[in-house]
Formats: structure tokens, C-alpha cells, sequence
């Protein structure tokens, strides 16, 4: 927080250019902009690297409260090399972003639609455009940036502080007289002498190699009612709240309906039937039962794969963890958009520290099933997502690398995420292991038979894809709006701040997951199908299949990519979040279900 007198020093700095075209960031000095005598890099985050951040300072340097006009920054000579990139960059239409004091640079447009302004993050690096009656397309680059610095003023004191940065990019071909002087040169194009501003782009400074490019500013300053603690309102006003409320009375609608079922299914069916059963008289009426009942010795027998079981619930009982935490420091405030990259950080971290819970969860099931190699569990806990999701992210880097984007994490970060893996997750996820298998075995409320027994036929409607896919649709539905703001905040470069609906729709997601997955396990349990437990987890973790067709959709409706590598970018950071996805309902779901089986068959008498 800055408090400033007249006249003092505000240093703009330069942050990464972006294009929602591309999705490949460039650091600003990689064009042939003005340079300051040395390059300070400012220290970043680790969620600003992971992000691509390379904020540097810049020539541009204002005082407070004192306007100036027709600053003229630097003269830049564009050879053939400059000049192609400046095209190309100006054609996927990248963004110029800058930061004063911690707020970052915004264009102000005006929508005719609604009377009011909305911002832009970041100036474009030019436009593309026709002189008058000519058909051939030219390139032209903003060589001129009005600013305009907003501040609030103390009554009592005479101190200053900043609220507001905005700019209006031009693009103009300047002229001067006589010789070029770096300090004293006059243009003729931009003279506050004669009173000739620059407000339009009539004259465009056209990109060509060869050619030179002036580099102007001007900057204004004006009085805010706006306060320091309220300046980043009109950053993240840009969104509509009804649609989020929509999103919500939508979520709890399907929660409503599901919770009606369970209860249902809870009273009537559960109350009637154990009541029934427990008063079976004669043997003609035991040999009469039906429904869940009779798959009594096998309900809990272990499945195949029980290890691989182990490892998702234990997975996924880390994902679980990590959100909450982070979402309950978000909402309490602690990871504003203010603070760039501190989502990133605070949920590497929190992921890294669960590891003792991923630990506990998938080795105290792992007894459950007799298993009695624990440390192999351990591992295999320890390794199968972090692995997964180091290889793809490996990949993609590579190509982000190849294309020598600044999103490219550097050796020495990536030297850093595998130090947080093997050096804090991997002991973490043992002493959980180790404590969980310390525990005495979780016992079954029923005996298990020693010969399985089989499987009737079942109704195709019952038939596991089937019914497995019904299952992902109730949970994706109830998520699938609020997905569509996460997605455009991350691929269209917006700020995403409601964590309150977004809190209020993950609660509903684990009501929504975890009901359908109760539902569609009584059923199966009726139709003395005893093979729950990989099912359970597949019915609820299912609705990833939707959230990356949903992704499909999106990146086909909504972007402009056109670049391959961005095309691949993309689908590979949506797969990767997808996987999660996965496991954390497929978790939520077979919770549920292991809390159902075990409180019902705990409620009957077994002869």
C-alpha cells in the first residue's frame, strides 16, 4: 500500500504479453519495444512462474499528480526480424499488460447495450486495418498510450493513493523538425506547445521493416471517490451475479430431487424391508427372501484390483482435502486476485501437506481387503497422480518451451516441484500409510461367505456402463455452470473471485455425488448384484467424461485457437483436470456407498 506525495516516483512495470488466441505468454521485452537501461526482473511467486508472470520494469516513470504530454520514450529502428514478429504477434491479437502499484493496466470500453464501461485487461500490441480506399491489409502498432492514473486523495493529509490505471492506445506515424535529439526533439504530430494532442489514430505508424517506430505517452491523473480498499471492484464486476444464483437454485433443484429419493429409498423401503426381515418366522418365508438381503455373505467381499482401489480412494481423499482448505481461505478473503498467483501456490501446497491423509485413507482400506504390503501401497499412493500428472505437464512444458513462450517453467521451478513431491508429499503420504495401518482393521458388519455366490441376470437397464454413465450426469449437471466461469477465467484471461458460489456449488456437488451413488448401489443391491465397490466409485466419478466433452464443446464454441500446440495445450491441461476430477467424485461416491452398505446390513439380523 502506497501513500503518496506530490511528485513522487511511480515506477510502471511490464508483465508478460497474452493472447487468448495462442495461450502461449511472451515476456513484453521479447518485442522491439523501449528498453530501460537495465532489466530489473521483480521477485515472482511460485504460482506466478507456474502462470507465466515475468514482470520487469519499464521507462515508463510518472509523477504523482503531474500530468504530462507527448513523453517521448524512445526511437526504435525495426529490422526484418522485429517487424515479423510484431506482425505476427499483432495479428493473434496479443495484449500488452502493465502493473502500477500492484493494479493491473486497463483499456475502458464503452458498451452501447448497457450505458456503461467495461474493462479490458491490457492494451492490444496493435490492429490490423485498410487505409481509404485501398484493399490491401496492413498492420499497425499502438506507438502511443494515454494514461491515466486515478487516485484517492486524504482530506487531512496531502497524501495520495492509487485506484485506478487505465489506457488509451493509439496508433500515430510521428513527425518531428530538424535533427533527432533524444531529450529536446519536438514533434510535429504530438506538441502540447501548440496544442496538438494525440486522440485518434488517423495517421497509423504502419509496421515495416526498415523503418523507424517513435514510442510516445502521455499520462493524466484524476481525483476518485473510489477508496484504496474497494480499487479492485472494477476489475471483477465484470461478471454477472445472476447467472451464479441461476447456477445454484439449478444445483439445488437436482440436490432436492436426489435427497427426496434417498430419503424415500431410507424410510419406506429400508424401514418396511428390515422390519420384514427381522420378523421372518417361518422357514417357508426365509426361503422367500428377496432383494439385498440375500447378497448378505458377499456384500463385502474385495473386489479385483482392491490394491488399485486403495490408491484412487486414497488419491482422492487428498484432492477432497486440498480443495476444502483452499476454498475456505478463499472465501475468508486470504487469496484475492490481488495477490497474482496465490490460488496456484496455496493449492500446491495444501496438495503437498495432504499427502498424510491420502497416506491414512488408502492404507486403512488396504487392511480392510487383507492386504499386508503396505509399503507397496504407500508407493503406488505416493506416485500413480503426482506421476501422471508430472509426465503430462513435462510434455506440455516441453512444447510451450519449444515455442519459446515465457510460460515455459524454468529448470530451477520444476527443480522446486519435484523437491515438494520427493521431498515433502512422498514422507507425508508414508507416516499417514503407517499410522492408518496401525489401526485395527475396519470390520465388516456381516460374515463372508467362503464361495461366492453368483450373479442372477440382470435387466439391461442394470448393466454396469449403463448405469455408471446415468450416474455421472446428475453431478456434472449440477457443476456445468459454474464451469463455464472457471473455464473463461483461466482460457480468457479474467478474474475469477466468487469463491461464496463457488463453495455453495462444491458442497452440492458432494450431496449430489454421493446421493446418486447410494440410489443406484440400493438398486443394484436389489437385484443381488453384490459387485459395489468399483461401481460405486465409477457412477459418481463418471460425470469426468462429461467435464471433458463439456471441454470439447467450449474449445470449439467459445476460443479462437487456431495454433496447434495451443490446441494441444489446451486438451492436455483439461485432461489433466478432468483425471482429477474423477477421483475426487469417484471418492465422494464410494464413501457414500461403504457408509450405506455397512449402516444397512448393520441394522439386520443375520441368522
Amino acid at each position: 500500500m502506497h501513500n503518496c506525495l506530490q511528485k513522487d516516483q511511480l515506477l510502471v512495470k511490464v508483465n508478460k504479453l497474452t493472447s487468448t488466441k495462442t495461450q502461449l505468454p511472451y515476456s513484453y521485452y521479447s518485442l522491439p519495444f523501449c528498453k530501460p537501461n537495465t532489466i530489473v526482473d521483480s521477485a515472482e511467486n511460485l504460482g506466478e512462474v507456474l502462470r507465466g508472470d515475468r514482470i520487469e520494469n519499464s521507462p515508463y516513470v510518472f509523477e504523482m499528480r503531474e500530468p504530462k504530454m507527448c513523453q517521448i520514450v524512445c526511437r526504435a529502428q525495426v529490422d526484418d526480424k522485429q517487424a515479423k514478429e510484431l506482425k505476427e504477434k499483432i495479428e493473434d491479437e496479443y495484449r500488452v499488460n502493465m502493473i502500477l502499484d500492484n493494479l493491473p493496466l486497463v483499456v475502458p470500453i464503452a458498451r452501447q447495450d448497457r450505458d456503461a464501461v467495461v474493462y479490458q485487461g491490457g492494451y492490444h500490441v496493435g490492429v490490423k486495418g485498410q487505409y481509404a480506399g485501398s484493399k490491401d491489409e496492413k498492420v499497425f502498432i499502438h506507438n502511443h498510450l494515454t494514461f491515466l492514473v486515478k487516485y484517492h486523495k486524504d482530506e487531512t493529509t496531502e497524501l495520495s493513493r492509487i485506484v485506478g490505471f487505465e489506457v488509451k492506445p493509439f496508433s500515430i506515424n510521428h513527425q518531428f523538425e530538424g535533427q533527432w535529439n533524444d531529450k529536446n526533439t519536438r514533434l510535429i504530430t504530438c506538441d502540447p506547445h501548440a496544442s496538438k494532442l494525440v486522440t485518434n489514430s488517423d495517421t497509423p505508424q504502419e509496421v515495416e521493416a526498415g523503418k523507424e517506430i517513435i514510442f510516445t505517452y502521455d499520462v493524466g491523473f484524476e481525483e476518485s471517490d473510489v477508496k484504496w480498499a474497494s480499487r479492485w471492484d472494477t476489475y471483477l464486476l465484470m461478471t454477472d451475479d445472476q447467472i451464479h444464483w441461476f447456477s445454484i437454485v439449478n444445483s439445488l433443484m437436482i440436490v432436492l430431487f436426489l435427497s427426496g429419493m434417498v430419503a424415500m429409498i431410507m424410510l419406506r423401503t429400508l424401514y418396511r424391508d428390515i422390519s420384514r426381515y427381522n420378523q421372518l418366522e417361518t422357514e417357508e418365508e426365509a426361503q422367500e427372501e428377496t432383494g439385498w438381503k440375500l447378497v448378505h455373505g458377499d456384500v463385502f467381499r474385495p473386489p479385483e484390483n482392491s490394491d488399485l482401489l486403495c490408491v484412487c480412494v486414497g488419491t482422492g481423499v487428498q484432492f477432497f482435502g486440498m480443495l476444502l482448505v483452499t476454498m475456505i481461505f478463499a472465501v475468508l478473503g486470504f487469496l484475492s486476485p490481488s495477490n497474482r498467483g496465490g490460488l496456484m501456490t496455496a493449492m500446491l501446497l495444501t496438495w503437498v501437506l495432504m499427502g498424510l491423509f491420502a497416506g491414512y485413507a488408502s492404507s486403512r482400506f488396504y487392511k480392510m481387503f487383507k492386504g499386508s504390503e503396505w509399503k507397496s501401497i504407500t508407493l503406488r499412493t505416493a506416485f500413480l497422480f503426482p506421476g501422471i500428472a508430472f509426465c503430462i505437464f513435462f510434455i506440455l512444458n516441453a512444447l510451450i518451451w519449444g515455442e519459446k513462450s515465457s510460460g515455459a517453467v524454468p529448470f530451477t521451478t520444476m527443480f522446486a516441484l519435484v523437491l515438494l513431491w520427493f521431498g515433502i508429499s512422498v514422507p507425508l503420504v508414508f507416516v499417514g500409510s503407517y499410522l492408518g495401518f496401525k489401526q485395527p482393521a475396519i470390520e465388516a458388519p456381516v460374515k463372508t461367505n467362503k464361495i461366492p455366490r453368483q450373479v442372477p441376470e440382470q435387466a439391461w437397464y442394470m448393466n454396469p456402463a449403463f448405469t455408471v454413465l446415468i450416474g455421472g450426469i446428475l453431478p456434472f449437471g449440477a457443476v456445468f455452470i459454474e464451469l463455464f466461469f472457471i473455464l473463461t477465467s483461466i482460457w480468457l484471461h479474467q478474474f475469477y473471485y466468487i469463491f461464496g458460489f463457488l463453495f455453495l456449488v462444491f458442497i452440492i456437488l458432494i450431496i449430489t455425488c454421493a446421493e446418486i451413488t447410494i440410489v443406484l448401489c440400493y438398486f443394484q443391491l436389489c437385484s443381488e448384484d453384490y459387485n459395489w465397490w468399483w461401481r460405486s466409485y465409477l457412477t459418481s466419478g463418471s460425470s469426468a467424461i462429461y467435464l471433458f466433452l463439456y471441454a470439447g464443446f467450449y474449445f470449439f464454441t467459445k476460443l479462437q485457437i487456431t495454433k496447434l500446440v495451443s490446441g494441444i495445450l489446451y486438451f492436455g491441461y483439461m485432461l489433466l483436470a478432468s483425471f482429477a476430477f474423477f477421483v475426487l467424485t469417484g471418492t465422494i461416491g464410494f464413501c457414500a456407498c461403504f457408509w450405506f452398505t455397512r449402516l444397512i446390513y448393520s441394522s439386520v439380523k443375520i441368522d
